[in-house]
C-alpha cells in the first residue's frame, strides 16, 4: 500500500481520523472482541469459536468471554466487536446490550450452510444476506458448515473458506478488515445540507444528466448492478427492531448498490516540486510523494454530481435522483434538486466519503500531470469536462478495461463501502496508478480500482455510457454517440 499521502493530510482533505487504521496489523493492533454465546451452542460452533479465538490471540487481537466485565452500565463498550454465535430470543439479542448499531459491530455466527444458491441473481443473494441482518440485527453473518465457513456483509460480499475450522491466515487477511472498518452512512451531520440549491435549468447539469440517463439504460440489462432492498420487505422480531434499522440507515426507505457519478469540471493547479523536502506547506495544498519526487500539490474545491442514495439505478429519474456533493473549502456539501415530489427523501450514498475521495484525488493527479507532463489529456478533459465514476459490485474482464486506464487494489485489506479506509485506498490507488503510467510512459486517463470482497470503481475521462458499453459488451456502433468527455 502507497504510503504517498499521509494520515494528516487524509485528515485535512477528507476529515479520516488520524487513529484510522489502514494496514492489517493496525486494525489487529486496535480490535477488541467479545465472545456472546447464545445459551446452547452445537458441537461445531463451540469447536469454530474456539478455533477463531485461538487465532484471534495469536494475531494479538483481545478476544475475550463475555462476563459482567466487559459491560459498562449494562452496555458492550463502544469499539468492541460482538461475536454472537448461536440462536438467541429476542430478548438475549446482543443489540440490547449495545448504546447504538454505530458503537459495536455485532457478528451472527450460525451452524447452518449459507442461504445462497449457485443460480440465485445477485440482487436475489443480497435480499437473503440482508434479510437475516435485520432479523437477527447483527452486521456481518458468518455460516459454518461441516466442510466450510462462510462471510456475509451488508455490501453482499460473500467469502467462502473451504475448511472447517478458521484458518489464522484467513481471519487476519479477510475477517479482521470487515471487523474493522464498520459500514455507516452518512449522517446529517456529516455534510452541510442545501435544500433545493441544485439548479437543473443549464446546459452543464442537462448534458450530465443526459448522460447518467444513457448509463442507467445500459447497465438496466446486467444483473451485476444490484437495484434496490426494500426495508418494508424486510422480516423484523418487533417494531422496536424495525425503528433502529431505519434510524440507522437515516430513515432511507432502502439500500440500493453502486453508484453513478459525474465530476464536474475543476480549476486544476500545477504541483510544485519540493527536491529539497517540504519546506513550508501553504494553505490548501498537501505534500504528496510519487515516483521518489516530493510535491506540493493545491488542493481546489470539487462538485460531482451523483446519485442519491435508495434511487433505483437502473431506472433513473434526472429529476429527482441526482443531488450535488462536494468540498468547498474543505467543507463537504450536498445540494438537493428544487421541485421535489411531497415524500421524497433525499440521503446521500453510503458511498459519499469514496466518491469525494476519487474527485480529490483527480484534481491531485491533474496537478501532478501539469507540472511533470505538460498538456496531459487527463489534466485538459478535468479542467473542461471533469471526469466520471462508475462503482457496481463486480469485477470486469480485463478485456473490459479502457486504455490509459490502470489498475489498483487487488491486494488492499477487503474493506466494505462507506468506510475511512475505502477511501483512503481510493487515494492512494491513484497515486499508484499514476506511477504505473510514468514507469511504463502510457497516457494515464484514469484508474480502476478493485475493492477485495466488494467491488469495482472506474474513474477517468470517459462518459458514464461509455464505460457502461465498455463493461457490459455492448457494439460500440449500436450503442449511439458515446464520447469521451
Amino acid at each position: 500500500m502507497s504510503n504517498s499521502i499521509s494520515p494528516a493530510s487524509l485528515h485535512h482533505l477528507l476529515g479520516i481520523a488520524l487513529e484510522t487504521p489502514l494496514s492489517i496489523e493496525a486494525m489487529c493492533a486496535n480490535l477488541r472482541c467479545v465472545l456472546y454465546p447464545a445459551f446452547s451452542l452445537t458441537g461445531r460452533l463451540e469447536r469454530f469459536c474456539s478455533a477463531l479465538s485461538e487465532a484471534m490471540r495469536t494475531l494479538g487481537i483481545t478476544a475475550e468471554p463475555f462476563s459482567e466485565s466487559t459491560l459498562c452500565n449494562g452496555r458492550f463498550i463502544p469499539g468492541t466487536v460482538i461475536l454472537a454465535p448461536g440462536t438467541f430470543t429476542d430478548k438475549e439479542l446482543a443489540i440490547n446490550r449495545v448504546s447504538t448499531l454505530y458503537n459495536n459491530i455485532i457478528v451472527g455466527i450460525y451452524d447452518e450452510p449459507p442461504p445462497l444458491t449457485p443460480e440465485a441473481l445477485p440482487q436475489e443473494r443480497l435480499d437473503a444476506i440482508v434479510g437475516r441482518l435485520a432479523r437477527d440485527m447483527v452486521h456481518i453473518l458468518v455460516y459454518v458448515t461441516e466442510h466450510s465457513w462462510t462471510i456475509c456483509t451488508m455490501n453482499g460480499g460473500v467469502v467462502t473458506f473451504n475448511t472447517p475450522l478458521p484458518a489464522t491466515e484467513d481471519v487476519r487477511r479477510t475477517l479482521v478488515p470487515k471487523l474493522t472498518a464498520q459500514v455507516v452512512p452518512p449522517r446529517p451531520e456529516d455534510l452541510d445540507f442545501r435544500h433545493a440549491a441544485l439548479t437543473a435549468d443549464n446546459a452543464e447539469f442537462r448534458t450530465a444528466s443526459e448522460d447518467f440517463l444513457c448509463c442507467s439504460r445500459i447497465w438496466a440489462s446486467s444483473s451485476y448492478l444490484l437495484t434496490h432492498t426494500s426495508t418494508d420487505g424486510l422480516e423484523y422480531r418487533n417494531d422496536f427492531y424495525r425503528k433502529i434499522v431505519a434510524r440507522y440507515l437515516d430513515q432511507r426507505s432502502g439500500m440500493s448498490y453502486g453508484f453513478f457519478a459525474r465530476q464536474l469540471p475543476v480549476a486544476v493547479k500545477p504541483a510544485i516540486p519540493c527536491d529539497n523536502g517540504y519546506t513550508k506547506v501553504e494553505e490548501r495544498t498537501i505534500p504528496v510523494k510519487i515516483g521518489g519526487k516530493n510535491m506540493l500539490v493545491p488542493v481546489p474545491d470539487v462538485r460531482i454530481l451523483t446519485t442519491r442514495s435508495g434511487c433505483k439505478k437502473h431506472c433513473l429519474d434526472s429529476e429527482t435522483d441526482l443531488v450535488e456533493i462536494g468540498l468547498e473549502q474543505g467543507i463537504a456539501y450536498l445540494k438537493t434538486p428544487a421541485g421535489l415530489p411531497e415524500g421524497t427523501i433525499i440521503r446521500p450514498s453510503f458511498d459519499t466519503l469514496t466518491i469525494l475521495a476519487h474527485a480529490l484525488g483527480n484534481a491531485i493527479i491533474a496537478g501532478i500531470l501539469k507540472t511533470l507532463r505538460p498538456g496531459s489529456l487527463f489534466t485538459e478533459k478535468l479542467e473542461r469536462y471533469g471526469a466520471s465514476m462508475t462503482h457496481w459490485h463486480g469485477y470486469p474482464e480485463s478485456t473490459m478495461l479502457p486504455v490509459g486506464y490502470f489498475v489498483h487494489g487487488r491486494d488492499n485489506p477487503p474493506v466494505s463501502c462507506s468506510t475511512p479506509q475505502s477511501a483512503a485506498y481510493s487515494l492512494f490507488g491513484k497515486i499508484e496508478a499514476l506511477e504505473q503510467a510514468m514507469l511504463t510512459g502510457e497516457e494515464y486517463l484514469g484508474d480502476v480500482h478493485i475493492e477485495p470482497n466488494h467491488g469495482t470503481n472506474i474513474v477517468g475521462i470517459l462518459t458514464l455510457e461509455e464505460t457502461a458499453i465498455l463493461l457490459n459488451g455492448i457494439d460500440v456502433a449500436k450503442a449511439g454517440s458515446a464520447e469521451r468527455l
